[in-house]
């Protein structure tokens, strides 16, 4: 593990609900000012939905192709082995550090306009106070099991599709993390990946819990090559003890809803802190209405659900300094006047949150 000793910094999980960038960096770079982070912004269209815009590659290569507002994997042109074959040499070339092949697992600038607004928005930063830079990708459950190819079959339970996903998904990583690191200040990626909540569902009796962390890992290794951190947020209730053992230094989590989820697993969060890991607690809601709490309500509810914990074996220094304060996730599909809400009070209750520690 690194030393990050955040002690209650803030940050956004990605999304936000404008269409221009700058309105959304200015938004970021005010409530955020330690951590900003670099704007999804998925009412642009299809290409910026937080799937699509990280798989790009797969779409120049052909093997994604778009149809009736989505994208799938089309398995049955007769250049699929061809396609795929050019793909595998621009990826594996990229893998060994090649700047031309890896220049194309940059998200691009059609996908992911937010990306390069941020960019160029930090690139002559001064400011002491901004300590890391953030970026965010999708998970490569998330990806592997909404997409699908020609015959509706999932992407994830094929070899081949969830291997080109999370070859992409690595390469798009690293490229944000190296992007990101050339400011003189830390990158921090986070992997965002709500469909781990099917593992061990009934629906998903298939999905293997050495296969899930193999891909992970696979994404977290192009990132920590960067020098950067990488976290995993996931908005539902999962089993954490599958990403305790992965390589992951972050775990981000909507406390607000299923914080109470995490008592089941007191050891391995112990274990996890206390190596250096770091609890971002995503307090602040987004599926319920912001307006009904206040930075008083939401950090007392936070600071109820760290008793319980430390009464449970946790050390209360080490969970203080080792804790980020987030919105449960991210705001794009709401509205604007709500996703400056929740700007609003995940920034005031990382203040009442440093004040204690």
């Amino acid at each position: 593990m690194l030393g990050f000793n955040p002690g209650g910094l803030a940050t956004g999980i990605g999304s936000l609900p404008f269409t221009d960038p700058g309105q959304a960096i200015k938004l970021i770079r005010r409530y955020f000012p330690a951590i900003p982070h670099w704007p999804q912004m998925p009412r642009r269209g299809m290409e910026e939905h937080f799937v699509f815009q990280f798989l790009q590659p797969l779409v120049e290569a052909g093997l994604l192709v778009a149809k009736n507002h989505t994208y799938f994997f089309d398995m049955s042109q007769q250049s699929w082995p061809h396609r795929l074959t050019d793909f595998y040499t621009i990826c594996l070339s990229a893998e060994e550090g090649d700047s031309v092949a890896l220049e194309k697992f940059v998200p691009p600038k059609h996908a992911a306009g937010g990306f390069h607004a941020f960019l160029e928005n930090v690139q002559n930063i001064r400011a002491d106070d901004v300590k890391f830079l953030k970026g965010q990708i999708v998970g490569p459950l998330s990806a592997g099991l909404q997409l699908k190819d020609d015959k509706g079959r999932i992407a994830y339970y094929q070899d081949e599709l969830r291997d080109v996903i999370v070859r992409t998904l690595a390469l798009n990583a690293n490229c944000q993390a190296a992007a990101l690191s050339q400011f003189g200040r830390q990158a921090i990626i986070f992997v965002d990946d709500p469909a781990i909540r099917a593992y061990g569902s009934m629906h998903h009796l298939t999905l293997r819990r050495d296969m899930i962390i193999e891909d992970l890992n696979t994404i977290f290794r192009g990132v920590l090559s960067e020098n950067a951190m990488v976290g995993v947020h996931s908005c539902d209730s999962v089993d954490w003890s599958l990403l305790f053992e992965s390589e992951l230094q972050i775990m981000s989590l909507d406390a607000y809803r299923y914080g109470d989820s995490l008592f089941a697993y007191t050891s391995q969060i112990k274990d996890f802190i206390e190596r250096g890991g770091v609890m971002a607690w995503g307090i602040v809601p987004t599926l319920d209405d912001p307006f009904a709490e206040g930075a008083d309500t939401l950090f007392n509810r936070l600071n109820q659900l760290l008793s319980e914990l430390v009464g449970s074996g946790l050390d209360q220094r080490i969970i203080l300094r080792q804790s980020m304060i987030t919105p449960s996730c991210g705001t794009g599909l709401l509205s604007v006047k709500e996703a400056q809400r929740i700007y609003e009070l995940t920034s005031a209750v990382s203040e009442k949150f440093m004040s204690v520690t």
